[in-house]
């Protein structure tokens, strides 16, 4: 059974999760020979302030503020 932790900022949509574990499940199906049902994803969100790419948070790297923005204002 593989299981699959993904972390992610907030801010994706339901949508958005569900079409990355509708992808992801296929590739572990076609990769793995895992059957569908048995394929676990696992979406933890991760406040931008509790992650830093390069030494810097994401909440205050200004390279990602217009992700950032974007995240926030699509809801869930």
């Amino acid at each position: 059974m593989p299981n699959i932790r993904v972390e992610l900022l907030p801010g994706r949509t339901v949508d958005q999760r569900r079409r990355f574990a509708e992808e992801v499940t296929r590739a572990a199906v076609e990769a793995l020979g895992a059957r569908r049902q048995d394929v676990r994803i696992m979406f933890e969100e991760v406040a931008a302030d509790h992650v830093a790419n390069g030494g810097v948070l994401a909440s205050e790297d200004e390279t990602r503020a217009g992700v950032l923005s974007k995240l926030a204002g699509s809801g869930g």
